[in-house]
C-alpha cells in the first residue's frame, strides 16, 4: 500500500474517532449534567470545522457521518440531521481560502451563524409544521443558550483541532521525507 494511501486511511480514521467521540460526549454525557439548559452541539462544531479547515468534501463526509449517527440515534425521520450537516460541511468549505491558523474570529462567526441556521432548521421543520409560532420562547429559551455553549466550547475544540491537524502534517512530512 502506497504511503499516500495510508496517510488518507490514518486519518479517516481519526476523523472517524473523532466523529464517534463527539457523538458520544453530546448524547451520552451531557444531558447527564443537570446544570445545562441545553449543550453545546459538538457535532455541528466538528462539521463547520472540519468543513473551514479541509474544505466542502471533507466537511460534507464528516456532516454525513455526523447526521448518519444523529439520524439513526434520534428516532426522527431519516437524512434529516444527515441534509442540514452535509449542507454546512459544504458550506463552511467556501470559507476554506480565508483559513488562517491563528484567525479566530471567522470561526466564531461561522459558528454562530451554523448554530442559528441549524436551529432555524430544526424549528421550521419540528415546530412550525405542527403550528406551534412561539418562535421568540424557541429563540430565547434554547437557540441562545445553545449558541453560547456551542461558541465557548468553539474556542477550545476548534483550536485542538488546529494542533492535531498541524501534528498530522508534520508527521506526514517527516514520514516523506523519510521514504524519498
Amino acid at each position: 500500500m502506497s504511503l499516500r494511501i495510508r496517510q488518507t486511511l490514518k486519518r479517516i480514521l481519526i476523523y472517524g474517532a473523532l466523529i464517534l467521540l463527539a457523538f458520544t460526549i453530546q448524547t451520552g454525557i451531557f444531558p447527564l449534567i443537570p446544570v445545562f439548559s441545553s449543550a453545546p452541539n459538538l457535532l455541528l462544531i466538528l462539521t463547520f470545522s472540519f468543513g473551514f479547515i479541509y474544505g466542502s468534501n471533507t466537511g460534507m463526509l464528516c456532516g454525513l457521518f455526523a447526521g448518519l449517527l444523529m439520524d439513526l440515534f434520534s428516532g426522527g425521520p431519516f437524512g434529516f440531521y444527515s441534509l442540514i450537516l452535509v449542507y454546512i460541511g459544504f458550506f463552511n468549505g467556501i470559507f476554506t481560502k480565508y483559513y488562517y491558523d491563528d484567525f479566530i474570529t471567522l470561526p466564531l462567526l461561522l459558528c454562530a451563524i451554523n448554530e442559528l441556521g441549524y436551529n432555524f432548521y430544526i424549528y421550521i421543520a419540528r415546530f412550525l409544521v405542527r403550528n406551534r409560532l412561539d418562535l421568540g420562547y424557541y429563540f430565547v429559551n434554547i437557540m441562545v443558550p445553545e449558541l453560547l455553549f456551542s461558541l465557548i466550547v468553539t474556542l477550545f475544540v476548534y483550536r485542538i483541532f488546529l494542533k492535531a491537524n498541524k501534528k498530522l502534517d508534520r508527521m506526514e512530512e517527516k514520514r516523506g521525507q523519510n521514504v524519498a
